[in-house]
């Protein structure tokens, strides 16, 4: 095992795969520390990828040359793309994922690149040389030199797990907490917290009559979509549906119960000091903070096509177990199900995020870089992106290289990071595009239009996917151009461009071409693709042109940089409450001073007016 390595990944779960999957492909020897290479990839709570947002994250993930999109395409056992009867925007797409064959997936990547070398241990010190990484000490001694290192821990710093008043010391389900690397970064004299997720529970397949369910109407079977869409841009064939799910509902047989052993909740009896997730509730939150409904949605989800456990989505407790049993029992089709193991909660540390720069670097010790759960943030998507782009920083700040910073006008991914490193966190972070300033720009169908050539720039994008998205954008920009110049017969009998004739609500791209009134030049394997990029840009013309020149008014602040060593306590007539929210938050600009809480105009001006007199 290499002893000096350029940069260190503590952790593999969906950050430390991006991270160390997006240093070694760019040339850098990779140190990839985990428990066991068991665990790569490992979807602890619900088997899926993608969604409202995280759909979005995805997509870029994968234009940048990223590992998630192609992981789920070539696992994936159910696939949909949500909001289809909204606009283009929040159209997201979303997967059922195989659990270990997505985890098998993931690891034989890793596996063949060869700049990764596996560290199998427990990540115990953070090593320090003048105030800067220098490597990392195992809590059994063993030390590997780097020159940067990337924190990807999850739920694991001090996690503790909650079953009922049953409290043990893990990380998730059965693995041990990293309590040793949890003090090593507290000693950096971070600002830190304690949040809390949870994990509802496993049935078994074979104790559910599905069918029966179905028959009664009590379950509702859900499929996929008819043409499944991929998530990689790389993709050569649609993904297939193998799979379904079922939905089903509670009754008020279930929610008593819930109140009459509400005291035994963690959540409700004082034991959890950590602060759960507002838009993801537990079944203990459901019942007791919206008494007025009367049901809740309960998903049946197998978490793969050979797999015993079937996850029930929508029923996160962390009720005592037999408590959780005969929960299970009381929902409607499952009253003779089989639980294999009880939902649950875990409380973990984490570092405010404002403690690290847009790079994801620690403003206090350069070469440390921290991504995922860590970082304050829920979801495997949003770890991801974080795991991505902490990678390509580690690697850019190995090679004396400027770090790869993604505008809010950009990309999702941009916008996560500003608003993680600006704003903090008080709960679990999620994204949602209700988050995004110019959503319409930040579309999943062009989110290789957007990222891609910076891919390309960085060296994460290969000569053979370079090829194929370069006849992407020649044939977008061209079809563009046609349909701008074609002409067409409307309703009524006026003759019209295609592009103008695109804007009514009830014209198609796709119908005017079956009709044989346009042709444009598309590829088999981006055909749909190629389609939805031409016609968003041309039915949103109006829309997409008073974004961009929002942006082009907001990127006047954005380009004004502030210096990290910038005095804001001697700045005349900051108050000293401003002069703190500056000193946390660390802004690097002018237009990231404008998005912290509880700033105020006037004093983002007096800091504008200051900025080239110290």
């Amino acid at each position: 095992m290499i002893s000096e390595l350029d940069v260190i990944v503590i952790g593999s779960g969906h950050a430390g795969v991006e991270a160390a999957w997006a240093a070694a492909r760019l040339g850098r020897s990779v140190g990839l520390c985990t428990l066991s290479r068991e665990t790569v990839a490992h979807m602890p709570c619900n088997p899926a990828v993608g969604g409202t947002a995280k759909g979005h994250l995805v997509r870029e993930i994968d234009a940048l040359g990223g590992l998630m999109g192609r992981a789920i395409d070539a696992t994936g056992i159910q696939f949909k793309l949500l909001n289809r009867s909204r606009g283009p925007a929040v159209w997201s797409p979303r997967a059922q994922a195989d659990k270990p064959r997505y985890a098998a997936w993931v690891r034989a990547e890793l596996e063949s690149e060869p700049n990764i070398h596996w560290i199998i241990g427990r990540a115990g010190r953070i090593v320090l040389d003048a105030g800067r990484v220098a490597g990392l000490a195992l809590e059994d001694g063993t030390v590997y030199r780097c020159r940067a290192l990337v924190i990807t821990t999850g739920t694991f710093l001090n996690g503790l797990v909650h079953v009922g008043r049953e409290q043990r010391p893990a990380g998730r389900a059965d693995e041990p907490p990293s309590r040793d690397l949890a003090q090593s970064i507290k000693s950096l004299g971070v600002r830190w917290g304690r949040l809390k997720t949870g994990t509802p529970p496993r049935l078994a397949r074979k104790s559910i009559d599905f069918a029966g369910g179905v028959k009664s109407g009590v379950f509702h079977v859900e499929h996929g979509d008819l043409k499944p869409v991929s998530f990689s841009f790389t993709s050569t064939m649609s993904p297939e549906n193998t799979a379904v799910c079922h939905l089903l509902h509670t009754t008020d047989r279930v929610h008593q119960l819930v109140r009459a052993n509400i005291s035994a909740s963690p959540l409700y009896n004082g034991q959890i000091a950590g602060i759960g997730p507002r838009y993801c509730p537990s079944l203990e939150d459901k019942v007791m903070r919206f008494p007025d409904r009367e049901r809740h949605q309960i998903y049946l989800e197998p978490e793969g096509l050979d797999v015993e456990e079937i996850y029930v989505n929508g029923f996160s407790m962390s009720l005592p177990a037999e408590t959780q049993r005969e929960l299970v029992r009381a929902l409607p089709g499952l009253e003779s199900a089989e639980m294999l193991r009880p939902g649950y909660a875990v409380e973990y540390d984490f570092v405010q995020p404002t403690e690290l720069r847009s790079s994801l670097e620690m403003h206090r010790v350069p070469g440390l870089f921290f991504a995922g759960q860590i970082n304050g943030t829920s979801g495997y998507e949003e770890a991801a992106g974080q795991g991505l782009l902490a990678g390509i920083n580690a690697s850019q700040s190995v090679s004396g290289r400027p770090a790869l910073v993604l505008g809010r006008n950009e990309a999702y991914l941009g916008i996560m990071v500003d608003d993680l490193v600006t704003k903090g966190c008080l709960e679990p972070y999620r994204m949602f595009t209700s988050r995004a300033e110019y959503r319409l720009l930040l579309r999943t169908d062009n989110a290789d239009l957007r990222l891609t050539p910076k891919g390309r720039d960085l060296g994460l994008v290969g000569h053979e996917r370079w090829e194929r998205f370069a006849g992407r954008q020649a044939r977008y920009e061209l079809n563009v151009e046609r349909l701008r110049r074609s002409w067409v017969r409307v309703e009524g009998g006026a003759r019209v461009t295609a592009a103008q004739a695109l804007r009514r609500p009830e014209l198609t791209l796709a119908g005017m071409m079956a009709d044989g009134d346009v042709a444009i030049d598309t590829s088999e394997q981006d055909h749909l693709l190629d389609v939805s990029s031409v016609e968003t840009t041309l039915k949103y013309e109006g829309y997409l042109l008073r974004q961009q020149q929002a942006v082009t008014r907001a990127q006047h602040a954005e380009r004004r940089k502030i210096p990290e060593t910038f005095p804001f306590e001697r700045v005349p007539g900051l108050s000293r409450e401003m002069v703190q929210r500056f000193a946390e938050a660390r802004p690097e600009t002018l237009g990231q001073a404008q998005r912290i809480p509880g700033v105020t105009p006037a004093a983002v001006a007096v800091v504008g007016a200051y900025l080239n007199r110290f």
